[in-house]
């Protein structure tokens, strides 16, 4: 439970329990997640040499869907640039195609300035959002350093901010942050990556600011935001007469408690944002592999890109048995 209400007697609470029904479908995209069979479209080999250049300066070898390719190999098999040069070549040289292989070079320069596929659309309807952040290493000490001699140097990273679709678990928005970077302030650029309408967003405790409502009223003034006031939170000066969004919560906690609030506004549904984070550290990892501001961001697209594609293989559907 995302909220650790009566964390004294939370032991006695017994942990739920799922069954999987489309067990057998899922093993198999499992599997599917690691195969090596490389399908190459017409399509795609006809868009893998850079159109040519029109003005002054050298010509492109490469377009910036063979520098995708590059990058996407790259996240998913956790490979050096040099490494991911010898596997493009592997893979055309198997295939027989007699296309221009990215040198390590070319790609860590083209990351900056790579334009990147639109991202498809995430629901049907209107989409709730939900969002939240983690911390990626960037450079430092290790954990053995520390440990064998003593270091007292902070590693550096960067905070990602992520924004999921409640739906289906599809990242649908992300940023990058400095460490000190505030998570209610990211809710402007995240909504602003989505196309879509929205109809709620939910948030940990960090995003019950004024700030948040204030953004996203301002571009969706249906949406509702669910976020947990704080234990010394007051209410508004108009809060008997026109009651705003955060009011009415503050008022649902003190006449159920907040354990029906969770329920009634469908707050545990934020744990999913939670398992999305957890993903990308297990698929992706928790590093980052470059260095400057654009390449770091092309590089979180390129791994939300990857978790959706191995997300629309095939997910599990799971029900509560008790």
């Amino acid at each position: 439970m995302p909220q650790k209400t009566n964390a004294a007697r939370r032991h006695h609470i017994p942990r739920p329990k799922c069954r999987v029904t489309n067990w057998a479908e899922y093993d198999a995209t499992l599997r599917q997640r690691g195969s090596l069979t490389v399908w190459v479209t017409d399509e795609a080999i006809a868009s893998w040499k850079a159109a040519p250049r029109t003005t002054r300066g050298g010509q492109p070898n490469c377009s910036d869907l063979a520098i995708t390719t590059a990058l996407m190999l790259c996240a998913v098999f956790h490979l050096a640039l040099r490494q991911t040069e010898g596997l493009i070549g592997c893979i055309l040289q198997l295939l027989g195609l007699d296309l221009p292989v990215p040198d390590r070079s070319t790609i860590a320069r083209r990351t900056r300035t790579v334009a990147l596929p639109s991202k498809p659309r995430s629901s049907s309807g209107p989409l709730h959002l939900l969002v939240d952040s983690t911390g990626l290493k960037l450079c430092g000490p290790s954990e053995w350093l520390i440990e064998k001699h003593g270091t007292k140097k902070r590693r550096s990273w960067r905070k990602l901010h992520l924004g999921v679709d409640a739906e289906n678990g599809r990242i649908v928005a992300a940023t990058l942050t400095d460490r000190d970077g505030d998570d209610a302030a990211q809710v402007g650029p995240l909504l602003d990556q989505i196309d879509e309408p929205v109809a709620a967003l939910t948030g940990d405790g960090a995003y019950d600011r004024t700030g948040v409502y204030a953004s996203v009223h301002q571009r969706h003034p249906e949406a509702a935001v669910v976020a947990p006031p704080r234990a010394d939170v007051v209410l508004s000066d108009t809060a008997a007469t026109a009651p705003t969004q955060r009011d009415r919560h503050i008022q649902m906690i003190a006449e159920n408690g907040r354990m029906a609030w969770q329920r009634d506004s469908q707050y545990n549904v934020r744990a999913r944002v939670e398992g999305q984070i957890g993903r990308w550290k297990q698929v992706i990892g928790p590093a980052l592999r470059f260095h400057t501001d654009e390449a770091q961001a092309t590089e979180v697209a390129i791994a939300a890109a990857v978790l959706n594609r191995m997300l629309d293989l095939g997910r599990p559907n799971s029900v509560r048995v008790s």
